[in-house]
């Protein structure tokens, strides 16, 4: 690929870059916490994103059908690197179009796709994804929340947990079991579900640092019209499956977790007892590590956007994406922390410039270690699906699922 840009690209980055400095908020360096509990910030989230689709920008490589601004992939690119220079609103709306909004497209009905796609784009409705279970994470096809089909309709009882920004959803995409009969990955279905349906519950959890970033959701007889079932019933870990790719795709640039040029930034600036932190031959080393890994990353995402464009759904290699980021963050921002020494311990803004992103990644960077896939399990996805690796011996993938759950 050639990264360098076209006349036509570099053209749309002028008027992208022109568009944003007249537009672009002001959130008082608040616009970057990726899920805020504050509902004023949610708004204002609402309000930023109804801007960019007002003007094209939203989600720039779909279809104008669908409220999309009928761009190619890589405009798509070059809007997100310019937006990123500013502090805007991000991440109630991460789930919805980096993940709910491609499953939708590439699962969805003609008429599903004409209902949810352009009202997600907009800013009109905010998506969840209901996965986890207590019992399920990364045996994630142990899951337990049943649907059982009663006329046009399913009838759904269970429970979910970590779904982040339920509290503030309208819709969101449900993996349940609706055949225990069959094998634990054969017995799924994914559906959409409406999150102010009667019998949705949604309790927030609050965390260590004081947000409410996850929620347990308890489902009790909730009413799931069929027209809302995304796959055929018992094809739902193929659509979960489609899902999670998409999130690996997605996580990347999305969840404010620092990499090699925030090191660089900082290292630059941070004397220590021996001097200047950059000039130390092993925080060198890691930076010179991390950025390689930024780089490859890097080219690796804008290839799977690029068959993306051509209508490639994207496959297991978006594992290595997620496993490199997330262990990065959390090595780059307990160095930096170290090198602090006790201040390292102070929150983040006392510290000045680029640290709150570090106390978010030594924070957060071991939630995503966990979330979305282990790095346990994105190694053995590595090594099946994209090395060609013998699969481990299992003998839950033959039973039914109604006997190991008894």
């Amino acid at each position: 690929m050639d990264f360098a840009d076209s006349p036509i690209d570099a053209q749309f980055r002028a008027q992208a870059r022109e568009w944003l400095a007249a537009h672009a908020p002001v959130t008082r360096g608040r616009g970057r916490v990726a899920w805020p509990d504050d509902a004023t910030l949610v708004a204002a989230a609402r309000e930023w994103q109804s801007k960019k689709a007002a003007a094209g920008y939203a989600a720039i490589a779909l279809p104008r059908e669908y409220g999309g601004g009928g761009g190619t992939t890589t405009q798509q690119i070059i809007f997100r690197q310019e937006e990123e220079r500013y502090d805007v609103p991000f991440g109630v709306y991460e789930i919805g179009l980096g993940m709910c909004v491609p499953t939708l497209l590439a699962l969805g009905s003609d008429k599903v796709k004409e209902r949810f796609v352009a009202r997600a784009i907009s800013g009109a409705e905010i998506w969840c994804q209901l996965f986890s279970e207590p019992a399920a994470g990364s045996d994630l096809a142990a899951l337990r929340t049943k649907a059982v089909k009663t006329g046009e309709n399913w009838l759904v009882d269970g429970q979910k947990v970590w779904t982040t920004g339920a509290q503030f959803s309208d819709y969101g995409l449900l993996l349940a079991r609706t055949d225990s009969s069959a094998t634990k990955h054969a017995g799924l279905t994914l559906f959409i579900i409406d999150m102010r349906a009667p019998g949705v519950e949604v309790r927030p959890i609050r965390q260590l640092d004081g947000g409410v970033e996850f929620n347990e959701v308890f489902l009790s007889g909730v009413m799931i019209p069929d027209e809302f079932r995304l796959t055929v019933p018992g094809g739902g870990w193929a659509g979960a499956m489609t899902t999670l790719m998409f999130e690996r795709l997605n996580v990347g640039a999305n969840i404010g977790l620092i990499d090699s040029s925030t090191l660089i930034d900082i290292s630059r600036r941070l004397e220590t007892s021996t001097g200047r932190a950059s000039d130390d031959p092993h925080v060198r080393d890691i930076i010179a590590q991390a950025y390689l890994n930024d780089r490859g990353l890097k080219l690796l995402t804008y290839r799977t956007l690029t068959n993306l464009g051509r209508g490639q759904l994207p496959g297991p290699e978006q594992s290595i994406t997620k496993l490199v980021i997330a262990s990065q963050a959390q090595l780059i921002a307990n160095l930096l922390l170290d090198l602090r020494g006790q201040e390292g311990a102070l929150v983040g803004s006392a510290l000045g410039d680029g640290w709150e992103a570090v106390e978010r990644s030594w924070s957060f960077g071991a939630a995503m270690r966990i979330a979305g896939g282990t790095d346990e399990i994105l190694r053995n996805v590595i090594a099946e699906r994209v090395l060609g690796l013998p699969a481990a011996k299992r003998d839950d993938t033959t039973r039914p699922f109604n006997e190991d759950a008894a």
